[in-house]
């Protein structure tokens, strides 16, 4: 029987020696490999952090004590050590684990973490709760994987270090700089600092001198003359102005040595700041080689590799045609938040390097920075995942409405996304962006279509967003920029949706066919402005309206519909309060109720009554 079937838990990891740490780890290694290249995940990022996650298991109780992970997608490892390796197999699954923190599934789950850079304010939080309740548990938040690109993790991080709250933050520098020590003499101080003689004796230094009031003001001296010195030699001294210790950078490989230095770092019971430093991808020949293709992947064969070949999807197909509009009109420039590869513009990036611009995970500056530029007459584009959009809803309202400025949104992932689940799933844009004044939203159903409404898009004098799924078309193929198009005829009651959804809608009308029911399919180009009088005048001599979303509820077409037409016949299919677990995306549109089988039953349930 392996190491790693027999822990379950912290108590089993503090029995083992750390030349049998060393083996956990690499067992662990084996384990994810084999599981994610079945399930698909973020694989790079969580070999990364191995050796790390055990170490911090070494020390913490995560059952008792709060580990706040930053970003989500980096605990697996920390899954598998928390009673869940029996079930890690169901990573991503639809009913199985979930591919980020979460603490319905496990109490070692502190906290949700599917966006990024909100771990050290939840961890302020959650010390302050323990201060106020006379609570006996340490805190810890570990930023990695770019979240402190993150404006929310500096307003975290300069009030965490002023708070004075016992915490410690774990950067998890896996290759984002932040202050490079430069020279022979750091390098040798580097290796000084983190002998643990030099700490002991820093601590008896301390102990001593602080029992006096004359070794209190010695001490007080010292210690001004060392961070001058450590200022000039190091310059790393932004953390300590926040109002942290700064200990590191770290080897993040080398167990051993993390445990000692967690250890320190809880002993001093203030806020610290433990800078590690990792490899993105370690132990793992080609993802050390390729970590942003190994960043998130599909089920891939182990002994071969994760292929590079892109299949044709909506992402890309707006990379290349943004890349071409923008060879039209040296005007486009194109914005995304630490999501490049993710949102197909690396065509782009190639082409017009000086036109791209990539914020890191910044979203609420990335809409603010297009507003600048749209004000000084360039036609900004921000490429950026519905769900992380979310973060961007002021700078909407009140930096892009109200001087009703020129940015696109290419808002990708909207709609359902899969097994990154309710986290990401991309369904409340529908309801936010309909509400921001002069907006338009398009919503392509196939290729072409975001071709077209592209096109169209950058057209407009004002603020608009054209949004589209993860992924392949499906049937509907035609392109256009009809604001509503009827797709088939039929009378008994007509049939309303947009994006592809639309391919649901259509398989279910002829379901309907086969049982006498023709129903008619009105399909939505553009949701914002709605064009009531168009959509109207193709419903109006129908039997019944049912409209179907894959969004949620607040804010809906459906709902508006409603609310406008109370006593027109009409049922509303969408997502409801948007929460909707992982699986295949069939799976998901199945358990919300919006597929061809469940629109089929409406139908029928609306003819019945």
């Amino acid at each position: 029987m392996s190491l790693l079937e027999h822990i379950g838990g912290t108590a089993d990891i503090r029995q083992c020696s750390f030349p049998q740490l060393e083996e956990l780890c690499r067992e662990l290694r084996q384990e994810l490999i084999r599981t994610v290249s079945v399930t698909g995940g973020h694989l790079a990022s969580n070999l990364g952090i191995v050796e790390l996650t055990v170490a911090l298991h070494n020390v913490y109780d995560p059952m008792k004590d709060r580990i706040v992970f930053d970003v989500g997608h980096q605990s697996y490892i920390h899954k598998m050590l928390t009673g869940r390796l029996e079930r890690f197999s169901t990573l991503r699954q639809e009913d199985g684990l979930s591919g980020f923190p979460k603490p319905e599934e496990s109490p070692a789950d502190a906290f949700i973490a599917g966006h990024a850079s909100n771990s050290v304010s939840a961890a302020l939080g959650m010390a302050r709760a323990r201060t106020l309740t006379g609570g006996d548990y340490d805190v810890v938040a570990i930023l990695g994987d770019g979240a402190l690109s993150g404006g929310l993790a500096f307003e975290g991080l300069n009030n965490a270090g002023q708070s004075r709250e016992p915490m410690v933050i774990i950067l998890n520098d896996n290759g984002i700089a932040i202050n490079h020590t430069v020279g022979g003499m750091a390098k040798y101080l580097t290796r000084q600092r983190l002998k643990p003689a030099y700490y002991r004796l820093k601590r008896a230094y301390r102990k001593i001198l602080l029992t006096t009031k004359p070794g209190a003001k010695i001490f007080e001296v010292t210690q001004r003359w060392k961070n001058k010195l450590k200022a000039a030699i190091f310059h790393c001294t932004a953390f300590e102005e926040m109002g942290f210790r700064y200990l590191g950078p770290v080897d993040g490989h080398n167990v051993r040595q993390l445990s000692y230095m967690l250890n320190v770092a809880r002993s001093y019971r203030e806020p610290v700041l433990l800078h590690v430093v990792t490899q993105k991808g370690k132990g793992y020949p080609d993802a050390e080689k390729h970590p942003e293709r190994y960043h998130s992947v599909g089920p891939f064969d182990p002994e071969k590799g994760a292929s590079a070949a892109e299949k044709p999807c909506f992402s890309t197909v707006f990379g290349e045609e943004i890349t071409h509009l923008a060879a039209l009109d040296e005007r486009i420039c194109v914005i995304t938040a630490a999501m490049e590869d993710g949102t197909g513009l690396r065509q782009f990036h190639q082409s017009f390097p000086r036109r791209f611009f990539d914020e890191g995970i910044a979203e609420g500056h990335a809409v603010t920075m297009a507003a600048g530029m749209a004000k000084q007459g360039l036609k900004p584009v921000f490429a950026v995942y519905s769900t992380f959009l979310q973060r961007s809803y002021d700078m909407l309202q009140h930096d892009v409405a109200l001087l009703r400025l020129p940015v696109l949104l290419a808002v990708d992932r909207a709609g359902l996304v899969g097994a990154d689940g309710e986290t990401h799933n991309g369904v409340f844009d529908v309801g936010f962006l309909r509400q921001v004044p002069g907006m338009q939203v398009w919503c392509p159903a196939s290729f072409q279509e975001l071709r077209d409404m592209l096109a169209e898009a950058l057209k407009y004098d004002g603020p608009s967003a054209v949004r589209y799924p993860r992924g392949a078309e499906g049937a509907y193929r035609d392109g256009g920029t009809e604001a509503v198009k009827e797709l088939r005829s039929g009378g008994d009651l007509a049939i309303v949706s947009y994006g592809t959804l639309i391919n649901e809608v259509l398989r279910a009308a002829e379901l309907l066919e086969e049982i006498g029911v023709r129903a008619r399919v009105v399909k939505l180009g553009r949701i914002a402005p709605l064009d009531e009088k168009a959509l109207n005048d193709l419903t109006c001599d129908a039997g019944g309206v049912l409209v179907a979303e894959e969004c949620a509820s607040p804010g809906s077409v459906g709902e508006a519909l409603a609310l406008r037409n109370p006593k027109r016949p009409l049922r509303v299919l969408n997502l409801g309060d948007g929460i909707v677990r992982q699986g295949t995306v069939a799976q998901q549109r199945r358990r919300a109720g919006i597929d061809a089988e469940a629109i089929v039953a409406a139908a029928k349930r609306m003819l019945d009554r």
